[in-house]
């Protein structure tokens, strides 16, 4: 039973030291808490079994740490796990597509200069040039930058 123990432990703290360097790396807390459970496996080894049976489990542990972390970095064996592709869109891109300069809409928020409008039965973030407009009130686009729609009230 205390075999199973040891063997437990240390192999938990291999575990764990693979994924933090594989899977999250930066955070440390993860490799800590492995490195803390190979420490605690070796030590009971020391306890239940004496200082020599303790030794060659140490340097059982190194050994099996080193061909994990060797075998982990050349055999390629995370690549299943690695991302392939890269995303290259952008966020609400064509969203503005259908806007033109003198596209009229109606406010559904105060503008104080920004707020919300619904302008070809879509709600937009819209931005006036620094005037106050009220909810309800009609509004026409007078300038498209980016993703900001400049707009002024129709009086």
């Amino acid at each position: 039973m205390e075999w199973l123990i040891v063997i437990a432990l240390i192999a938990f703290g291999l575990a764990l030291i693979i994924a933090e360097i594989i899977f999250v790396p930066g955070t440390t807390l993860v490799g800590v808490l492995g490195f803390g459970f190979l420490i605690l496996g070796t030590g009971l080894s020391f306890r239940y079994f004496g200082s020599e049976t303790g030794w060659v489990t140490v340097g059982c542990t190194a050994v099996a740490a080193g061909v994990v972390l060797y075998y982990s970095f050349s055999a390629n064996v995370w690549g299943k796990f690695s991302l392939k592709t890269a995303s290259h869109s952008k966020v609400n891109e064509g969203e503005l597509d259908e806007l033109i300069v003198g596209t009229e809409g109606q406010t559904t928020s105060t503008l104080r200069p920004v707020g919300k409008a619904e302008i070809n039965n879509k709600t937009y973030e819209v931005k006036t040039s620094g005037e106050y407009v009220e909810a309800g009130k009609r509004i026409r686009v007078t300038k498209i930058l980016l993703n900001q729609i400049f707009v002024e009230p129709i009086n």
